[in-house]
């Protein structure tokens, strides 16, 4: 064997040395590759049931939000009603009301003013009285 020959094999040997170094990263590259393909395929089988109760969810949801709709509409009809109620209240007796209370101020605060009047006579009455009396 030459030297030339030696130098052949021992490249050779080198060869199949970095071939073997460099296929047991690509082997596990590769596996790593088909775990990560199984994952996606369970997760993409396991999300239909999710997104289905998703849809029932929604469209569960979405007659909830219908019914709430018939009660708004239900409540501002009925606030509607109490509104035009007290207005026809206030139109009818609110005016009536207001000259009964204001009637009975102006004549409770007469009645005053005259037992006030009253009063100071009577009391004016009885002091020459207990004038004369000393």
């Amino acid at each position: 064997m030459s030297a030339g020959q030696i130098a052949a094999l021992i490249a050779a040997g080198a060869f199949v040395l970095l071939v073997l170094l460099l296929a047991i990263p690509l082997l596990k590259l590769g596996r790593t590759l088909d775990e990560a393909t199984i994952a996606i395929r369970k997760a993409h089988e396991s999300s239909d049931p999710i997104l289905i109760g998703a849809n029932e969810t929604i469209t569960h949801v979405n007659t909830q939000l219908e019914r709430v709709d018939g009660i708004t509409a239900n409540a501002q009809a009925v606030s509607g009603n109490v509104s035009a109620l007290s207005s026809v209240f206030t139109a009818t007796l609110g005016g009536p009301l207001v000259k009964t209370a204001a009637l009975s101020y102006g004549i409770s605060k007469a009645l005053r003013a005259r037992r006030k009047k009253q009063d100071a006579k009577a009391a004016k009455a009885q002091r020459p009285a207990r004038r004369g009396k000393k």
